[in-house]
């Protein structure tokens, strides 16, 4: 049956959630249930989010009057669903309708498969020159291995929670693909690639960030870590991302020891250079 706990995590996106939430529940399947968290008090957001709770695909609604993140939501499904394997969608993307099905049937094809999902490669973003080295065959599935995927997405089969717990408070979701990783699991994005619309990309025809002022008031996180102060400095960052996990290296070696601290001090170097 292959049943899947899908969560959406909800915080100040009312015009996002209108339009993302009904398309995630439209892909879902008699065997896909839909857990909606809403973080804070934005009134427009919780009441969007809120007038789906009766829907019969969703399982459960709960709201946090706290921006609590994103590790007690995801825990809260991991520990109280029972569906063969948990998911997330962010609240800022969609996905195309038959992407549950696709994902599942590669986890039926190939049992060693952790978190495979959706990219948010645009096509303008692809390098196939790097991409083709990373295209493995797994029975008759191909995936783009890599280590990590982004936190959205994506499906991970409940039997790999069980084996290595949930999310650690402080671990990051990229840090808990990692653990996977090391433990032989194998992650990728499903090739051909699934395409997830993030409307936060400014190229997205969906996106509410069309000036320097829409990012401003709606920074996001990753652009805030960044540093990011214009919309053309969060453009190139997007795409500096899209080469950086094209080109992300498979050998696990380049994630620790002496090759990751010399990363995180070029890193620090190169943020230190930007201007405030």
């Amino acid at each position: 049956m292959n049943t899947v706990d899908v969560l959406m995590i909800t915080y100040n996106a009312a015009d996002y959630v209108a339009v993302t939430l009904p398309s995630l529940l439209d892909s879902c399947d008699e065997n896909t249930r839909v857990w909606l968290w809403h973080n804070g008090d934005d009134e427009r957001t919780l009441e969007t989010t809120r007038s789906f709770a009766d829907d019969p695909r969703v399982e459960r609604f709960h709201h946090s009057r706290e921006n609590v993140g994103l590790t007690d939501p995801t825990n809260w499904v991991w520990t109280e669903g029972s569906g063969d394997f948990v998911s997330k969608v962010d609240d800022d993307c969609l996905l195309p309708r038959t992407w549950i099905a696709d994902l599942r049937a590669a986890h039926r094809s190939f049992d060693g498969f952790g978190a495979i999902g959706a990219s948010r490669l645009r096509p303008e973003d692809i390098d196939e020159s790097l991409l083709q080295r990373k295209i493995e065959q797994h029975g008759p599935v191909s995936i783009v291995r890599n280590h990590w995927v982004q936190g959205s997405g994506y499906l991970l089969p409940r039997s790999v929670v069980d084996q290595h717990g949930v999310l650690g408070q402080g671990q990051s979701w990229t840090n808990y693909c990692m653990t996977l990783a090391r433990a032989g699991v194998v992650n990728g994005f499903l090739y051909p690639l699934i395409f997830e619309d993030h409307m936060d990309d400014p190229r997205s025809e969906h996106t509410l960030l069309r000036t320097d002022d829409d990012l401003a008031w709606r920074m996001p996180l990753s652009a805030k870590r960044a540093r990011v102060t214009s919309l053309d400095d969060w453009k190139r960052q997007i795409q500096n991302t899209a080469i950086r996990t094209q080109s992300a290296p498979t050998d696990l070696r380049y994630y620790e020891g002496w090759r990751l601290r010399l990363r995180n001090l070029r890193t620090r170097v190169a943020r230190l250079r930007r201007p405030s």
